[in-house]
């Protein structure tokens, strides 16, 4: 039986998490606590330039109001996400989140992520509230400047949190236990932030075979934050809400970018455009279902319809969106390959 070191380490704010939400609080929490002498510590279970769900990179930011050009408003975008999540939904906290969101990407720009742009130097929209961008080193480029804030003796990583230590009815730290070494840690804190990821794999995938275990999301997002936040007994907030992205056939991959950018459409297995043939179940719905963006959870509920009457599996229309983005330059043959080569570069090798 290993006889595990005891590691105790006090601090004023512990940020258990290593992923996008946790590197943002770093650089906003160490810019206010270095001028109040305010200790901040960070812990991560895995390591922090690839950790969580953006670890491997990602093609699009799937938000920018785009604000100071005058494009969108604050309150534009939060009807929006009422619409989308048909009613279930907290006004105040998506203005809240909203409202950071643009200078933060601006931040990101600074920090060198590269964004795609047209000619007149604006960013190139994926849709109205998406952006594009050449991610694939996204989390590197974010976890850099969470560590050059915080600084790297007050980061933790291959450290796995397994409860929260409570003082009574008050959160008063985190207890758990190196992946690496024979270390147990006991993090002391007056305040805690839980950012440890959302929960994987709660719903079985139609996926089977050499797919059962992929996801679009982190096999490793295994529900640790709600259990530490329940545990610490804190409110829990919109947790009816759950987010179930459609997925197609040979994809396991975010599809915002082929519909949105390259406008492609899904069809079930017998080439049926299923938004079109069952559209009239969308009255059933109304007012969301004359929403224009369709909410997404209905858009899924169509497709869903034709596969329990044994009409799927359903197909993104890959080969059609590409040949109606280059069909423009098919007079033009080296405009034409050209095309051809930019689209694969950004379609196939980014997307899928």
């Amino acid at each position: 039986m290993p006889n595990f070191e005891t590691v105790e380490i006090t601090t004023d704010l512990l940020l258990i998490g290593g992923g996008m939400a946790n590197c943002g609080a770093a650089v906003e929490a160490a810019y206010w606590a270095k001028k109040n002498g305010v200790k901040v510590t960070l812990v991560d279970k895995a390591a922090m330039d690839r950790s969580g769900a953006v670890a491997m990179g990602l093609s699009a930011i799937n938000q920018y109001v785009t604000m100071a050009k005058g494009v969108n408003t604050l309150k534009d975008y939060v009807e929006y996400v009422k619409k989308d999540l048909m009613g279930i939904a907290r006004d105040d906290l998506v203005y809240n989140i909203a409202r950071h969101v643009d200078s933060t990407v601006h931040l990101f720009e600074k920090w060198g992520l590269p964004i795609w742009l047209n000619d007149d130097g604006t960013y190139v929209n994926e849709g109205r509230w998406q952006i594009m961008i050449n991610g694939e080193s996204y989390k590197i480029i974010v976890a850099e400047a969470a560590k050059n804030a915080l600084g790297t003796e007050n980061i933790y990583e291959r450290v796995f949190i397994v409860e929260p230590i409570l003082d009574g009815d008050r959160i008063a730290g985190a207890i758990g236990f190196s992946t690496r070494e024979e270390k147990v840690y006991v993090f002391k804190a007056k305040a805690v932030l839980a950012a440890m990821g959302g929960a994987v794999g709660v719903f079985k995938p139609r996926s089977s075979g050499e797919g059962l275990g992929r996801s679009w999301y982190p096999p490793f997002s295994t529900g640790s934050s709600t259990y530490f936040t329940v545990m610490a007994g804190a409110e829990q907030t919109c947790q009816e809400v759950r987010f179930i992205p459609i997925r197609f056939k040979d994809g396991y991959g975010p599809v915002g970018a082929w519909f949105l950018l390259f406008k492609s459409r899904a069809t079930n297995a017998f080439g049926e455009n299923y938004m079109e043939t069952n559209k009239d179940v969308l009255a059933d719905y109304a007012p969301y279902g004359d929403a224009k963006p369709i909410p997404a959870n209905l858009r899924n509920y169509l497709g869903m319809l034709d596969v329990s009457a044994g009409k799927g599996p359903l197909f993104m229309r890959t080969e059609e969106a590409i040949a109606n983005l280059a069909s423009k330059y098919k007079d033009d043959e080296k405009a034409f390959k050209k095309k051809m080569k930019e689209l694969e570069a950004e379609a196939w090798e980014d997307f899928l």
